[in-house]
């Protein structure tokens, strides 16, 4: 039986024990595509801005709840390459949400010790919000209890693109070898090399696609599909995706070595 020895003392526990028993499983590395924030918004007869800052204040409680799960790294979709063809106002929104919660929540993530750090290019985002990440990136640094990374300015295709990038400047400095150019050398280039390929992919508002978001790391990654928007997505509705985890078999292709 997994023993989930994360939970902080001075926070009451989301999950009971008889929830916690039932994973077994626990799935180290999640990625969450957090969809649904503009629609909830419309729901709710709101403007996007108001979905969006939902969306940011549902985050810190997801991380809570993975935490207690035992989950040891979230990555989160925040902000694709694609999303920089949204209206300005809408992009000049979202930047703030970005720096006020970075800002805001700073703090408590410290406390938490929850551990920032962010995939993607983020040198096209606005100069004040770089500071606000780097700045909470750093007094996070010492967080053991779970890594939260970001994906801003994040697409996968482009990640590979700058990975390839990387390869040819290398290359140029001193001849790579064709035979070391491994699964594990090119996956040492991306963005997330710091980390373990994520076990469990979970995506909200109903949509079945991946969106360009981390297409060479889930190549044997869990998918989870719910129709809740991201607004709405709860700790239970973890507990669910985690729970629904359990039940699968997973394999490599269709052999049969089993995933640890």
């Amino acid at each position: 039986m997994t023993v989930h020895s994360n939970i902080s003392l001075d926070v009451e526990a989301i999950y009971t024990p008889e929830q916690l028993s039932l994973i077994e499983k626990v799935p180290k590395h999640i990625a969450i595509i957090m969809d649904g924030n503009r629609r909830w918004a419309k729901r709710e007869g709101l403007p996007p801005t108001m979905g969006h800052w939902e969306g940011a204040e549902v985050l810190i409680h997801v991380v809570q709840a993975a935490i207690e799960l035992g989950c040891q790294t979230l990555t989160v979709y925040s902000f694709s390459t694609e999303n920089w063809e949204r209206s300005p106002e809408e992009i000049e929104d979202l930047m703030n949400v970005f720096e006020l919660y970075l800002i805001q929540k700073r703090e408590m993530m410290v406390r938490e010790r929850i551990k920032l750090d962010a995939i993607g290019n983020l040198s096209r985002l606005p100069q004040r919000v770089r500071d606000a990440f780097e700045e909470t990136r750093r007094l996070t640094q010492n967080g053991d209890r779970i890594n939260l990374v970001l994906a801003l300015n994040y697409g996968a295709r482009d990640e590979i693109r700058r990975a390839v990038v990387e390869i040819l400047r290398e290359n140029e400095k001193k001849k790579i070898e064709i035979e070391n150019i491994s699964e594990e050398f090119i996956s040492q280039k991306l963005d997330t090399n710091r980390w373990s390929d994520p076990d469990l992919l979970i995506r909200t508002s109903g949509e079945l696609r991946l969106s360009n978001f981390l297409l060479w790391q889930i190549s044997y990654t869990e998918l989870f599909y719910t129709d809740v928007l991201w607004p709405d997505f709860s700790s239970q509705n973890l507990f669910e995706a985690a729970l629904s985890f359990q039940q699968r078999n997973r394999r490599r292709g269709g052999g049969d070595e089993r995933f640890k």
